[in-house]
């Protein structure tokens, strides 16, 4: 048994071609292993330039991982109309945020603002001396760190961006640690390189301030510095965005309730989302079905994002909804507050070709209207989740939705599609009912 496994182990492998990669793991870990090399070879890319480009962004790649690339059009923000792409495959997302859409349309569309942009990193470190006296040198130590890391600096400053200056944390749970909390505004750009390269040379520097100071004593020139990285928290990189119409307007997509009914059952279910975490976490992960779609799309990073979000929801010490609702004066108002760190300009969104294509859909914007209409896109796809819980059940749309995935796990035929579509446009739809009819359907033809 040891020397079965020991087979599968291999050094060496990133150096081998990609054709012999596919080889040694198909013969190693499929029982078909000329049909998988074959099925894995079908997904490159028909162009060579273009494969290149994708076989670039990652670590011993073998193929491509195909994910739908939709769009949800009618989207009006702050009076701008958008068709916002969209990668996800969960397949009733991208239908209930264009529906969503297109009723906020007809009643002055979606409203957006960015508040901040600032974005964060930490200089982590440990060091014996006071406080007091790293408080008293922050501007000298600024101002070193400015002057030395003036050539990375250089490109952002003249974009209107760059180093917005340091704060001192400490905290006494950990003997002897404190961390410089820096700002940063990258303009367009992600700016995690950017951030990071700076980080590394204000550590440099920071070190060197405290090692050759003279006004310290020599145990107090020891300082270790830990780590410097960005963090992915960034509260102060704030989007918000909101509808508001009157109540008697919603009776449009309140189903078989009224208006008024309808808008305080809304309210009431994003109160619960605000109160109870359980309902809380599955009502922010409905938010990043719109939110990460988007941010694939434009190839940012939908991990940090989504960390970032959950860190903000919870920042009070309790996990709560990211939306909030209220009905006041017979005016219904829902809204979004959220940190988005996104751009528009380096790492893979001009090198993806469908990325730049994203972009160049969404007019080509500048990171601050991205931030707004990927909000404006959560705020949608929670809306339409909302209103399916509170009406029909989410349960109704999404596997209407999800029956072409069903019939093809069953292998219809085209005629069997076009029959089952028209059955269960008027059917509950559920896995154990499709195959039922599709079994009777080809009993009667046998």
């Amino acid at each position: 048994m040891a020397g079965a496994q020991l087979s599968k182990s291999i050094s060496g492998f990133s150096k081998l071609r990609k054709r012999d990669k596919i080889k040694w793991i198909v013969e190693n870990f499929f029982k078909d292993p000329e049909s998988v090399m074959h099925e894995l070879m079908s997904y490159w890319h028909h162009s060579e330039e273009q494969q290149k480009i994708l076989d670039g962004f990652a670590e011993n790649t073998i193929s491509n991982f195909p994910m739908p690339f939709s769009v949800a059009p009618n989207f009006l923000i702050n009076g701008k109309t958008y068709c916002v792409p969209m990668v996800i495959e969960e397949s009733s997302v991208v239908a209930a945020a264009s529906s969503a859409a297109k009723f906020w349309m007809d009643r002055g569309g979606i409203q957006a603002k960015v508040i901040s942009t600032r974005k964060l990193g930490q200089i982590h470190f440990l060091w014996s001396g006071e406080e007091h006296l790293l408080k008293t040198w922050i501007p000298e130590i600024e101002k070193r760190m400015r002057m030395d890391a003036k050539d990375i600096l250089s490109n952002m400053d003249k974009r209107g961006g760059g180093f917005t200056g340091l704060e001192l944390i400490q905290i006494p749970d950990l003997e002897n640690y404190f961390q410089w909390r820096i700002g940063f505004e990258t303009c367009d750009s992600m700016g995690a390189n950017f951030i990071n390269s700076c980080l590394e040379s204000f550590s440099n520097t920071f070190e060197n301030f405290i090692t050759q100071n003279d006004f310290l004593k020599d145990e107090q020139r020891d300082v270790e510095i830990l780590m410097s990285i960005l963090s992915n928290y960034t509260p102060e990189c704030i989007v918000r965005v909101w509808v508001s119409c009157p109540i008697q307007d919603l009776g449009q997509f309140a189903g078989e309730l009224n208006a008024v009914e309808f808008a305080e059952r809304f309210e009431k279910a994003i109160r619960i989302a605000r109160s109870d975490t359980y309902r809380a976490v599955t009502h922010n992960k409905g938010i990043f079905n719109g939110i990460d779609a988007v941010v694939i799309a434009t190839a940012n990073d939908f991990r940090a994002i989504e960390a970032c979000g959950h860190a903000y929801a919870a920042r009070d010490g309790v996990y709560r909804s990211l939306s909030d609702c209220s009905i006041q004066d017979g005016l219904f108002h829902f809204w979004l507050e959220i940190p988005l760190a996104l751009g528009t300009i380096g790492g893979l969104t001009s090198i993806h070709p469908i990325a730049k294509r994203s972009l160049e859909l969404l007019g080509n914007p500048t990171a601050e209207e991205l931030m707004m209409i990927t909000a404006a896109t959560g705020l949608a796809q929670n809306f339409a989740a909302v209103r399916s819980l509170i009406t029909t059940g989410i349960q109704a749309g999404h596997m209407k939705m999800h029956l072409s995935n069903i019939l093809s796990n069953f292998n219809a035929t085209s005629a069997e599609e076009k029959l089952a579509n028209e059955y269960f446009s008027k059917n509950r739809v559920s896995f154990s009912e499709v195959r039922k009819y599709l079994d009777e359907l080809r009993t009667q033809n046998q």
